[in-house]
């Protein structure tokens, strides 16, 4: 590798794929390095940019999308481009890749849900909160699903930040979410929703349930939704309440200060109910006549110490819930990448600070990266994966000063631009995705709306060639 990698005349040449917090923030440290020459080609399967923040982010927290805006900075870099509704082992293979840069990352995230293992799993009206979530936030692949939202009692099992989303969008008037950047397909079907009961299961008890304090304390602030959570399911066992006793992470105490003050709460009458109910795990799902969910068995746990960790164990109370919608939150799993390492049961590439790891020699795979979910697993915020992506980007750019990447036949940018438009003439560049930004912006302002989604691929080529 000749030692003039990184110059203006021969600059280091990385692809990051996948166009999520990970992927920008693993662009931003590259490329804000002043003394070496970094151009970076983000790819993305989808037509628009941003991931997780356009279709993971609930459409009711608009403030969190504002990050966005960061990431259009980093975008309009002019050693930045952008290759949309391009996908990585399909469109162009890794071994394309390599031809045409020194380095490769990979930030796609957690695609896949992990599943319960329980009986009646896969009954009619048993989705997963993923696929619901993407439905609303008018992901192209999600835009033809079906949600039967006639049931009047809905159950969410989990109680992380997603199945907070689902349930807070569940429970919400259809005039709070006309304001909001929900697909309108979305809206039409929420808007005729019948639920009036959600009740969401965490297996183990309150302190240790994954939401952020935030998230559920808005909860209790919605305008049409009663919040409850039984007195009994708040009283902290004996170690829970040793561990609260422990910690000087007043985090926790605050988190069950406002589950004290739901569990105390009347009834006021709302449309809706919220409930929140922990230490519960289901064990089957039942099917009603049709086929379809009709019920939940569920035992009561009690938790245990392992190895320190507290962990729950069923015990022999059982009950039946009747609920007649689920909807699954209990985690994400990355999916494997043809070519590369995969660690089947962490659902993650093998990585060490974000260089992948081949796991039976433990040495790095040259060239080849890692960051965000797909690189430690499903866990933090959006903010988490700007430290994830500094980690890696260092790494790439202690292994470019060593000469330790990947040799491209073809570096010159045109060839990898070539290459692309002859697989995939449809491609999406940041200049297009600037223009359908506007006109949905422009869509939405007509109804005092953030904006009004493109909701397909051929809804927005159609646009960008009208436009």
């Amino acid at each position: 590798m000749t030692s003039e990698l990184g110059t203006a005349g021969h600059p280091l040449r990385v692809a990051i794929i996948g166009s999520g917090p990970a992927g920008f923030y693993t662009a931003a440290h590259l490329l804000k390095q002043s003394d070496i020459h970094v151009q970076v080609d983000m790819f993305d399967r989808l037509p628009t940019p941003f991931g997780l923040v356009r279709f993971g982010v609930a459409p009711d927290h608009q403030k969190i999308k504002n990050v966005t805006r960061v990431f259009d900075r980093i975008a309009q870099q002019e050693t930045f481009r952008f290759f949309g509704d391009v996908e990585v082992g399909k469109d162009i293979s890794l071994t394309d890749l390599g031809q045409h840069f020194h380095q490769i990352c990979f930030a796609t995230g957690a695609e896949t849900d992990r599943r319960m293992g329980i009986p009646g799993e896969d009954l009619a009206r048993s989705r997963t909160a993923t696929e619901f979530v993407a439905w609303f936030n008018g992901h192209p692949d999600y835009r033809d699903h079906q949600f039967d939202l006639s049931a009047e009692r809905v159950a969410v099992v989990g109680v992380g930040n997603v199945a907070v989303d689902v349930a807070r969008i569940l429970c919400r008037t259809p005039d709070e979410l006309a304001e909001t950047d929900i697909a309108d397909h979305a809206l039409e079907v929420l808007s005729q929703s019948k639920v009036r009961e959600v009740i969401m299961l965490g297996r183990r008890g309150p302190l240790q349930a994954a939401f952020t304090n935030p998230e559920v304390r808005e909860l209790g602030e919605l305008p049409g939704a009663d919040i409850h959570v039984p007195p009994e399911d708040v009283r902290l066992d004996p170690l829970s309440q040793a561990e609260l006793d422990n910690t000087d992470d007043d985090t926790l105490q605050k988190k069950m200060t406002i589950l004290e003050d739901f569990a105390q709460r009347p009834r006021e009458g709302k449309e809706r109910l919220l409930t929140l109910r922990f230490l519960v795990s289901p064990t089957e799902l039942i099917a009603g006549d049709d086929g379809g969910v009709r019920a939940m068995r569920i035992v009561r746990n009690e938790l245990i110490s392992d190895a320190g960790k507290l962990r729950p164990r069923a015990t022999e109370q059982t009950e039946e819930l009747p609920v007649d919608l689920v909807f699954r939150s209990v985690g994400y799993r990355g999916l494997p990448m043809e070519g590369l390492p995969f660690n089947e049961s962490w659902g993650v590439i093998p990585n060490e600070s974000g260089r992948v790891t081949d796991p039976e020699t433990g040495r790095s795979v040259r060239g080849m990266y890692v960051s965000g979910w797909i690189k430690r697993g499903p866990t933090g915020v959006i903010g988490t994966n700007k430290k994830d992506g500094t980690e890696t980007a260092g790494a790439m750019l202690e292994d470019a000063g060593s000469s330790s990447v990947l040799d491209p036949a073809h570096p010159d940018p045109s060839a990898l631009d070539a290459l692309v438009r002859g697989r995939q003439p449809h491609v999406v560049n940041y200049a297009d995705w600037s223009r359908l930004d506007a006109l949905e912006q422009a869509r939405g302002e007509a109804g005092g709306r953030p904006r009004v989604k493109f909701v397909s691929r051929a809804e927005m080529r159609a646009a960008l060639a009208a436009s």
